[in-house]
């Protein structure tokens, strides 16, 4: 079944990074998106031109900006194939897993910042969290088709896969004994962060090698999951940098 890449960015990146694209349809009279046109002219994709009623029906919202994309699904990897990429980049693991993300937003988010960061990849669990759909694509403005992503039927158990890999399994939370900026993210590194109001998991929190906490100053509690990953994942970037 055909994916939905909508919005100008999700569209030229899928484009530029070879996704399949099956159907590609464009707003009539619309503009801003000729490079897109040529691109598809190009690759010989089947293309049309639509009035705006019935491109909102086929994008199923009306955020497209005027192009709507119809492609091959986003292949899942395996965990070994991202510890793979950190092998052959000569670098030490840097991994994001998420258990429990159930906004499309917020997952974009992450993606699109893991992607800036140099994560090497993504972990998401195949049940209790959203997974990919065109409002993540179109929210990670084109990341997903850089980041690499695995979809994993159990959590603790990739925990347990990456601890074998020495890779420090660390995790965002408020109970944690250090804070995110005095804490050792040296080596290989997979930080662990849980959905949005629930944070992690029992479980999980005791399945990692340790817990951080974000140091919080004001009056309220906890940040949005994507700006706490954004945080951590820089902070990693920052030690690796020094």
């Amino acid at each position: 079944m055909d994916e939905i890449v909508f919005g100008k960015n999700p569209a030229k990146e899928a484009l530029r990074a070879g996704r399949e694209i099956n159907k590609a349809f464009f707003l009539k009279g619309g503009h801003g998106f000729d490079e897109i046109i040529s691109q598809v002219k190009v690759k010989k994709i089947p293309y049309q031109f639509l009035e705006r009623d019935k491109l909102d029906a086929i994008a199923k919202n009306d955020k497209h900006q005027g192009v709507v994309l119809f492609s091959a699904p986003i292949a899942y990897v395996e965990i070994d194939e991202i510890l793979q990429i950190a092998k052959d980049r000569g670098e030490d693991p840097f991994i994001v897993i998420l258990d429990g993300v159930s906004d499309p937003h917020n997952l974009g988010a992450i993606l699109r910042t893991a992607e800036c960061c140099g994560v090497h990849g993504v972990v998401i669990p195949k049940r209790r969290a959203v997974p990919i759909t065109e409002i993540v694509a179109k929210s990670s403005a084109g990341a997903i088709e850089y980041m690499p992503i695995a979809r994993v039927t159990n959590i603790n158990d990739t925990i347990e896969r990456l601890k074998e890999e020495r890779v420090w399994v660390t995790g965002l939370d408020s109970d944690g004994d250090k804070d995110l900026f005095s804490a050792d993210l040296g080596g290989g590194v997979a930080l662990v962060l849980g959905g949005e109001g629930e944070g992690l998991p029992r479980l999980v929190k005791e399945n990692c090698d340790f817990l951080v906490k974000i140091p919080m100053k004001g009056k309220i509690e906890s940040l949005n999951v994507s700006v706490s990953a954004a945080l951590a994942m820089y902070e990693v970037v920052r030690r690796r940098m020094g």
